[in-house]
């Protein structure tokens, strides 16, 4: 139970989770819910497909169009942003409107995107197809749904299986881009994402129910949303990290993987200066990661939080965190950098489903898209502080630092969980 919760409030919850496991229990409630899940997983692989698809040749692009390296970086930066300011939007949007209109949403900005994308003829068209990205959040929208549909106990493990969309897109859509990009030309594959984005969004229309919540008769779902009628209100986004036990998560959620977020993104240009790699081992290297993160989500994770708790697991990973830190410092081969990323890995995608876990049970429930859309709004943070703080440790001090820094920041927070109660609750699969 949340601290500094009133008597009333804490009567509602109980009383709203007691409505939710009986609804769910019902054997026909539970074959809809698991056909609903299939689904969103099929949906979020497809649309992970067509991103990647375009993540590999938007630099040939742009350097047909005559972008220099410092305005791609731009470029960049934009998507960044934009997709930095839309997650919290996009959740508050689903809290309000349901899910399957959020990733109605999500679709159609999706295939506004490959539409401009496709007639991107000039650097000003090319800048302008980042806008739609703004709210194209695939895979925050399937983690709302899955956050709905599922108990929290089983949660983390369902979160964990998107893992297997992520990496399916990851390696599907990089392969797929290139082949039909050789074949066809380079805007070819943006003419397939456009189709595909628009089938799936028929596909969410007419399969994904509107209210994925659990209602009760007390309209327990519309504690909170109805506060305020404003999609675009600042002050009820930030309202949920003041909430006892959110803020503290949230920080950790940030700070833990931020350096390994910087080097990811320095990663080709570490790859090509410091390993001294060619373009074709690099794209080795990174099915290689992909494969690992498929692993670790689709299959460790689910059977970690079946026997640890959320504390213990949090821990492990920042724990993690700190080794790697270590070996990230020592690093000078290549060889060494494909050992290292196994614990890499298992800590980055341990801290993000099991921080998104928590922070799903700190807040109502009818503020869960909310919160997952403040947890999407973190990746794009990295991407965009990224280019910047990376580009400048890799040049100052090299490789190493980003090792050292990782364990200057994970130590302490290993401490300060070790101290306080976090979560306030901890909670383990039975």
């Amino acid at each position: 139970m949340n601290e500094g919760a009133s008597p009333g409030e804490e009567k509602q919850e109980l009383k709203f989770k007691r409505v939710v496991l009986q609804d769910q229990n019902k054997p026909e409630n539970m074959i809809q819910r698991q056909q609903v899940i299939r689904l969103t997983y099929l949906i979020t692989a497809v649309d992970l497909t067509c991103l990647f698809m375009q993540i590999g040749l938007i630099p040939y692009l742009a350097k047909n169009l005559g972008l220099d390296s410092v305005g791609f970086g731009y470029l960049q930066t934009t998507f960044g942003v934009l997709q930095l300011l839309g997650g919290p939007i996009f959740g508050r949007f689903a809290d309000q409107f349901g899910t399957r209109a959020a990733l109605t949403l999500s679709c159609l900005s999706g295939s506004a995107f490959f539409l401009l994308l496709s007639i991107s003829t000039s650097v000003p068209l090319l800048f302008l197809s980042r806008i739609p990205s703004v709210f194209m959040h695939g895979l925050p929208g399937a983690q709302m749904v899955i956050t709905d549909l599922t108990s929290p106990a089983e949660r983390a493990d369902a979160l964990g299986k998107l893992g297997l969309c992520f990496g399916i897109g990851v390696i599907i859509g990089s392969c797929l881009g290139g082949t039909l990009s050789t074949k066809f030309g380079i805007y070819f594959p943006s003419y397939v994402a456009l189709v595909a984005s628009l089938i799936s969004a028929t596909i969410v229309m007419t399969c994904i129910p509107a209210h994925t919540k659990p209602k009760t008769d007390g309209q327990a779902t519309q504690q909170s949303t109805l506060q305020s009628g404003s999609v675009f209100n600042l002050k009820e986004i930030l309202r949920l990290l003041k909430l006892p036990g959110v803020k503290e998560v949230f920080l950790i959620k940030i700070l833990s993987g931020l350096p390994t977020g910087f080097f990811l993104i320095m990663f080709s240009i570490i790859s090509m200066n410091f390993f001294g790699l060619e373009a074709a081992h690099t794209g080795y290297l990174m099915a290689y990661f992909g494969v690992l993160q498929m692993v670790v989500q689709g299959l460790v994770i689910g059977r970690l939080t079946s026997r640890f708790t959320e504390r213990t697991l949090l821990m492990l990973s920042v724990f993690v965190f700190s080794g790697v830190g270590i070996a990230m410092a020592l690093m000078t081969h290549v060889i060494h950098y494909c050992i290292i990323a196994l614990p890499m890995v298992f800590a980055l995608c341990t801290m993000g489903i099991i921080t998104d876990s928590i922070l799903t049970k700190a807040v109502p429930p009818s503020d869960t898209g909310a919160m997952l859309g403040i947890c999407a709004s973190v990746p794009p943070l990295t991407r965009t502080l990224g280019p910047t703080i990376g580009g400048v440790l890799y040049k100052v001090f090299g490789v190493p630092a980003f090792g050292y820094l990782q364990l200057v920041i994970n130590i302490p927070l290993f401490l300060y969980i070790l101290k306080n109660k976090i979560p306030l609750k901890e909670e383990k699969v039975q």
